[in-house]
């Protein structure tokens, strides 16, 4: 088994792979001060509950934005999980990929972007675009050799409403729990529902249009795949979004450990 970790700056999901199949998962907070104790404790209990023997994960990879939890993970994976065939591994563009990353500073992209573009690569085999609304909104765009050249980063829904709330006296801090039934806003609380759901179907329009005129100048536009915990809720919104895979950065995560790792997964 395959123990596959996305730690993000709000979020960690990580999920278990047997034979290249995803059999488990879970989205829990992600706290900058968990040790690799805490992260014992707190796993071995979900294993538990799902029936799945740690003794028989050998492999464990992740992927992270925190520094302080790439390091509890490490720690957590040389310590607790006993049978690894291989050392623990944590992406980075050094790595094995089956692409380039063809940027100006490699080592400053997320390894969640990195990932990302290797499931979708895998997936299309075509230029395309990631589009991941976790904590801030990511673009990452991959062309036809393949190569990761980039993308763009856009603060993310949850953040622009604590702006909206924190910067201006009279208007709530909302979660977006409600279907706008017209684009104009006829109360307060529904002109911010629209605002950021139409908007933000709008910001990805316009991003999927201009990044394809650079990245397939002879095409319409290039293939676009969503993730993310807000992907389903914008998805109405938008008309650029081909795909959804709400487990896109945990498959590219398996994907690298077995280009990396002779496919010792099992």
């Amino acid at each position: 088994m395959l123990f596959a970790v996305d730690v993000g700056n709000s979020h960690t999901v990580s999920g278990i792979f047997t034979k290249g199949r995803l059999v488990g998962n879970w989205r829990l907070q992600s706290r900058q001060d968990r040790t690799a104790d805490e992260l014992a404790i707190r796993y071995h209990g979900l294993f538990q509950m799902a029936g799945i023997d740690p003794k028989k994960i050998t492999g464990f990879i992740v992927a992270s934005v925190v520094p302080t939890l790439e390091t509890s993970w490490l720690h957590f994976a040389r310590n607790y999980l006993t049978r690894l065939r291989q050392p623990p591994l944590a992406v980075t563009h050094t790595l094995k990929l089956g692409m380039s990353v063809a940027t100006e500073t490699p080592a400053e992209v997320g390894a969640d972007r990195i990932v990302n573009a290797v499931a979708a690569w895998e997936r299309f085999h075509s230029p395309l675009i990631v589009i991941d609304f976790g904590t801030a909104i990511t673009f990452d765009c991959v062309n036809e050799q393949p190569a990761y050249v980039g993308g763009t980063i856009h603060p993310g829904i949850g953040i622009s409403l604590d702006a909206l709330a924190t910067r201006t006296a009279k208007l709530p801090r909302l979660d977006i729990d409600v279907i706008p039934e017209q684009p104009i806003g006829t109360t307060t609380v529904k002109a911010i529902h629209s605002g950021a759901l139409y908007g933000f179907g709008g910001l990805v329009d316009r991003m999927v249009e201009v990044l394809s005129r650079q990245l397939t100048p002879d095409q319409e536009r290039a293939q676009a795949i969503a993730t993310g915990g807000m992907a389903e809720l914008i998805k109405p919104y938008t008309k650029s979004i081909d795909i959804i895979d709400p487990h896109l950065t945990l498959t590219g995560l398996s994907l690298i450990y077995r280009l990396n790792c002779d496919g010792k997964n099992e």
